[in-house]
Order: C-alpha cells, then structure tokens, then sequence
C-alpha cells in the first residue's frame, strides 16, 4: 500500500522538512533548523501540529448535527453537507 499525503505534505516538502512513513501517511520528522530550532519557535511564537493523518468519525442520520453541536466546541449548524471541520471534542 502506498502512503498517502495529508493536505500539508507540499509545505513540509517546500520547508525542507524530513519525510518518513508514519501511520500509513508520509509526515515530517525533522526540520533543517533542527529540533531546538523548532522547540524554540513554538515556545517564543507559534507552531503548527499536522493532525491531518489522524482518526475522523462520521456523523450521520436525522440528528447528526445536534449530536455534534451538543459534543463539540465549534458551531456546525451553517457547515455544508459533505463537508469536514477540525475541532475539539
């Protein structure tokens, strides 16, 4: 089976980051910064965590958008059918 590339995988490409296989997805590993280099980013501005290659769970039937409203912390009344949003459970 081939690995599959989640929606970020052509900017962890253009940032020179290190790609290795990792729960079937092809995922950066390493920067060429280096670790202290990233460590120090995210402690004195921002990171960005690709969780793209993570679990997803489908809702369906009559009720599925209450059922997430009441379970989630974003707002998915207005959100198309078919459609995903990350979001913390």
């Amino acid at each position: 089976m081939s690995e599959l590339k989640t929606p970020l995988y052509e900017a962890h490409m253009a940032l020179g980051g290190k790609i290795l296989p990792f729960a079937g997805y092809l995922m950066p590993v390493q920067y060429p910064a280096g670790v202290i280099a990233e460590h120090m980013a995210v402690r004195e501005k921002a990171g960005l965590f690709d969780v793209s290659h993570m679990g997803e769970i489908l809702f369906k039937g009559p009720d599925a958008t209450a059922n997430l409203q009441t379970l989630l912390t974003n707002d998915f009344s207005s959100m198309p059918l078919n459609k995903a949003r990350y979001s913390v459970m």
